[in-house]
């Protein structure tokens, strides 16, 4: 993943990954060994769009990802960055953070102290690209969030090849892609079914307020790939 100037000015690092402690629904997430997020500052969202397959409204984008962060409770100096990437980077990302074969539609690559408890997607353990311990060097103000990275060539031919939600388009999905990376970034996890059912109702809340009210369609919300089957374009 590498940047391409986004808006923000400040482009992304191009390696990013790591975890944070899951947040309560609607409540400012916990820290953990993190530190805390000062009271002062302002949170950002650094947007790039790398790829060229898929035309993306990076302003909109970027937008709901903020809007995200400040439903979750959010505040301070902090830094969230949000990356669209083609077929080849994202199997690249997926190869080598994940051992997973092929391009999938979403990774998220949370920033923490401790490593992800492995066996977990698409959020396993291992740092990301942006995680200070990739780069060799201490992090530092502002709070590094982490990475959320798209595909969109991936997230608009699963659209393609739905036919029980006709009214679920592209941008619904991309929208979907967007509230579940970057809750995932803030801690949030399906590895059980309740953590699952928590998660999606999240989903499904923040699409509402933010996007638009839909009925995001019932594989999207329970089908599950492990790294061995990443690439089928199938929410993780």
């Amino acid at each position: 993943m590498s940047d391409g100037g986004p808006p923000g000015g400040k482009p992304p690092d191009p390696d990013d990954d790591s975890e944070d402690q899951a947040p309560a629904p609607g409540a400012a997430p916990t820290t953990g060994n993190r530190r805390r997020l000062p009271d002062e500052g302002t949170v950002e969202v650094y947007v790039a769009d790398e790829q060229g397959a898929v035309a993306v409204d990076t302003v909109r984008w970027q937008r709901l990802a903020g809007a995200v962060l400040d439903a979750e409770g959010i505040r301070g100096e902090a830094e969230l960055s949000l990356l669209f990437v083609d077929e080849v980077a994202m199997a690249e990302l997926n190869a080598r953070f994940l051992g997973g074969h092929g391009p999938t539609d979403v990774l998220a690559f949370p920033l923490e102290d401790d490593l992800a408890e492995p066996g977990r997607w698409p959020d396993s353990g291992t740092p990301g690209p942006s995680d200070p311990r990739t780069r060799g060097e201490l992090a530092d103000l502002p709070l590094l969030l982490g990475d959320v990275v798209i595909c969109p060539a991936v997230a608009a031919r699963a659209v393609a090849e739905r036919s029980d939600a006709p009214e679920w388009d592209d941008a619904d999905e991309l929208a979907l892609l967007v509230v579940h990376g970057t809750l995932h970034v803030l801690g949030h996890d399906h590895a059980g079914a309740a953590d699952e059912a928590t998660m999606r109702a999240r989903e499904r809340d923040l699409l509402a307020r933010f996007h638009r009210p839909v009925e995001v369609p019932h594989h999207r919300l329970t089908a599950e790939a492990t790294p061995a089957e990443a690439g089928d374009g199938v929410t993780p």
